[in-house]
C-alpha cells in the first residue's frame, strides 16, 4: 500500500492565492525537488523524525473528521507524491487546491473539475528560474492561478514580462506576492497602477500577519 510522507496537517485559513482567508484542510507532504533561497517552508524539504507515513484513506478519513470541506494539498512538493491520483480520487467530494513549485506537470493530475492548481513561477532570486516547467503556462485554466513570489525590482520585472509574453490574465487567475520582509508590497502596487495590470492582484501572506511568522501549523 503506498503512503505519503506528511509533515504537518492542520485546519486554518488559506493564507494566500484564491481563496485566501477562506477556510482549508492543509496537508503539507514532505519533500521537494527545488530549493528555493527565500523558501518559508524549508522544513519540508525532506522528512523529520515526526513526520507521518498516511495512506490515502488515512489522509480522506483525516480530512472528513474536520468537516471543512475546502482541502490545500502543498509540501515540500506535492506533484512529487507517488500516487496522488488515487488520494484525489478519494478526496472527490472536496474542492482541492494543490500548491505546486511549477518544475512539474499538472496535466496529468487534472482528472476532476474539483481540482484547482495554484502554480509558482520562480522568479530570479529564487535562483530557481531554470527548473520551470513552460508548458504549464499554457495548461492552466480560470480555475487555476499563477503565483509570482517577489524578491526584488528585476523579480517583479520579469514577473510582468512572463504574465504579458503568456497572456497569462486571459489564461488563469494571476497573483503577484512579495518575499516577507525583503520587497515593499506599495512597490508592486505602484507597478500595477503604472502598467494597468487588469486581472493581477496583489496578495500578502495573511498567516504572517496573524500568527508569529515562524509559527508552524497554521
Amino acid at each position: 500500500m503506498n503512503s505519503f510522507p506528511v509533515i504537518e496537517k492542520f485546519v486554518s485559513i488559506d493564507g494566500e492565492g484564491p481563496t485566501a482567508g477562506a477556510l482549508s484542510v492543509f496537508v503539507r507532504f514532505a519533500g521537494c525537488n527545488l530549493r528555493c533561497a527565500w523558501c518559508d517552508t524549508s522544513y519540508a524539504w525532506q522528512t523529520e523524525p515526526q513526520t507521518e507515513y498516511l495512506s490515502a484513506a488515512e489522509i480522506a478519513a483525516y480530512v472528513q473528521s474536520t468537516g471543512v470541506r475546502h482541502v490545500t494539498l502543498t509540501g515540500g512538493e506535492p506533484l512529487m507524491q507517488k500516487g496522488l491520483i488515487g488520494l484525489l480520487s478519494r478526496l472527490s467530494d472536496y474542492e482541492i487546491h494543490i500548491e505546486t513549485n511549477g518544475s512539474l506537470p499538472i496535466q496529468p493530475l487534472r482528472i476532476s473539475e474539483r481540482i484547482h492548481f495554484v502554480v509558482d513561477y520562480k522568479l530570479p532570486d529564487s535562483g530557481m528560474e531554470a527548473h520551470m516547467y513552460l508548458p504549464n503556462l499554457a495548461a492552466v485554466t480560470a480555475a487555476d492561478a499563477y503565483k509570482f513570489v517577489i524578491a526584488s525590482q528585476a523579480d517583479l520585472d520579469k514577473a510582468l514580462l512572463i504574465i504579458r509574453q503568456y497572456r497569462l490574465t486571459e489564461r488563469c487567475q494571476v497573483f503577484l506576492s512579495t518575499v516577507f520582509d525583503r520587497f515593499a508590497p506599495a512597490l508592486v502596487v505602484e507597478a500595477m497602477a503604472r502598467e494597468r495590470l487588469n486581472g493581477v492582484k496583489l496578495q500578502l501572506q495573511l498567516h504572517k500577519y496573524i500568527w508569529d511568522i515562524q509559527k508552524r501549523g497554521v
